[in-house]
């Protein structure tokens, strides 16, 4: 797939690249090489491949997320491990505006 200068300049803009003469012309050149192989794979005859997402089988393993309730004295030591509290609560610095 051979780009145009003009399709050469527009995608170095949406880069955020200025490139030189030189430069245009030997980028373009190996892009639009490399876009002839990525148009290679069309000719690939995929038609019993099933699609897939992953190849490696593995699966998310999730646990049940509950929450153990503490006794009177995990709840005072965590407590005084704060620099400040309100009641039960730990006093924190406000993050955002």
């Amino acid at each position: 797939m051979k780009l145009t200068r003009r399709e050469i300049e527009h995608i170095a803009k949406l880069a955020r690249l200025e490139l030189t003469e030189e430069e245009l012309a030997k980028y373009g050149e190996q892009l639009s090489n490399v876009l002839g192989y990525i148009d290679m794979l069309s000719e690939a005859d995929t038609e019993r491949v099933e699609p897939t997402a992953q190849v490696t089988g593995l699966e998310n393993v999730f646990r049940e997320d509950n929450a153990d309730p503490w006794d009177k004295g995990e709840i005072e030591a965590a407590l005084g491990e704060s620099p400040a509290t309100e009641g039960r609560f730990i006093k924190v610095r406000k993050v955002l505006d």
